[in-house]
């Protein structure tokens, strides 16, 4: 009966130490169903582009630059992100970029679970939202 104890009280003590790796893979969060949101988005979407990219431009650097590159820069973001829209939502089912459903856009880093976008390099992986957006609280909390 000792022996039983023992041994017991030594396979717990050994699996309460056991480490084992149970995480996701890095590209699990990208699938088919995911790259064809992702394709009709881009065909969807892809003409907010243009007035983001006239606003950064405004921004940055004054009204005539928004109005003449901006409207450039966008229309060529424009016609960029339905090119790739297009090819997506032709190969969704095909693990196309490096073996996996990744966007395979220029510049994008969205390595950390993060969607980081540089304007300046490369596009984000869904195109930016040109409405109110419900998860900012712009609103106070009343107290009772």
């Amino acid at each position: 009966m000792k022996r039983a104890i023992y041994t017991l009280l030594f396979a717990a003590g050994l699996l309460g130490t056991a480490m084992a790796d149970i995480q996701a893979p890095p590209a699990s969060e990208y699938t088919p169903s995911r790259k064809l949101g992702r394709a009709l988005n881009n065909l969807l979407y892809s003409a907010e582009e243009i007035p983001v990219q006239m606003v950064r431009w405004t921004t940055e650097s004054g009204d005539y630059a928004g109005f003449s590159v901006g409207l450039v820069d966008g229309t060529s973001r424009m016609l960029q992100r339905m090119g790739y829209g297009l090819y997506e939502l032709v190969t969704f089912w095909a693990p196309t970029y490096k073996c996996t459903y990744k966007p395979p856009y220029q510049g994008f880093c969205g390595t950390s679970g993060l969607r980081e976008y540089n304007p300046a390099t490369g596009m984000s992986e869904f195109p930016s939202e040109l409405s109110y957006q419900a998860y900012y609280r712009y609103s106070r909390v009343q107290m009772d």
